[in-house]
Order: structure tokens, then C-alpha cells, then sequence
């Protein structure tokens, strides 16, 4: 009995193994977000948070941000323009902080790298 009960166990170990594989790579996708705070200042010095904004698209910041600070777990891209697109980039690791020159345009929106 011994060795129908290793293949059991065995089975099941694997089993088991592609059960959880399966639901991991089935759920990857869903609802993925940058977990931390996108905090940023405007120029009238007002302090905005974004808690863990999603991971796709285009997000917009509130007209004129002067300094932003990425503390999420993924790096983010600042655009000058509402939509994430145009010259002008400035790409912020994940922890660090872009503060604007006093000449500069504002951050208008940002988007994630992954």
C-alpha cells in the first residue's frame, strides 16, 4: 500500500500545483494596480494622493503639479500633457521625487511602467 499512496499523494501534489498556477495567471491581469501613493503638490501648494492607481492607461493630475513623488512599487513616466503623450518626459523610479524649476511647465499626468 505504501507505493499506491506516494502516486496519490504525488497526484495530488501535482494537481494542486496546476490548480494554483492556473488561478494565479487567470487573475494576473484583473484590477492590477501600482500599490502605493502617487502624491503630488499644484502650485497653489495644495497636496494631492493617488493610493495605488491602476497600472494601465493615462492618469491625469490636477492642472499645474509642481512636484510629485512616486512611492508606489513600480516606476512611473510624468508627461507635460493631459495625455500622456508628447517630448518632454521625466521617468521617476519607484521612491523618488521630480520637483519642477520655477521656469518649467507643470506635470499634466503620468502613466506606469510595467
Amino acid at each position: 500500500m505504501p507505493v499506491i499512496d506516494q502516486r496519490r499523494r504525488r497526484l495530488g501534489i501535482a494537481a494542486g500545483t496546476a490548480l494554483l498556477t492556473l488561478t494565479v495567471a487567470g487573475c494576473s491581469g484583473l484590477g492590477r494596480t501600482a500599490v502605493g501613493p502617487v502624491t503630488y503638490v499644484t502650485e497653489r501648494d495644495a497636496v494631492i494622493m493617488l493610493n495605488s492607481p491602476s497600472v494601465k492607461g493615462c492618469h491625469r493630475l490636477v492642472p499645474g503639479a509642481k512636484a510629485v513623488q512616486n512611492g508606489t512599487l513600480i516606476d512611473i513616466i510624468l508627461y507635460r500633457t493631459r495625455d500622456c503623450t508628447g517630448p518632454g518626459t521625466t521617468y521617476v523610479a519607484t521612491t523618488l521625487t521630480d520637483v519642477n524649476a520655477a521656469t518649467s511647465l507643470p506635470w499634466r499626468s503620468f502613466s506606469t511602467v510595467h
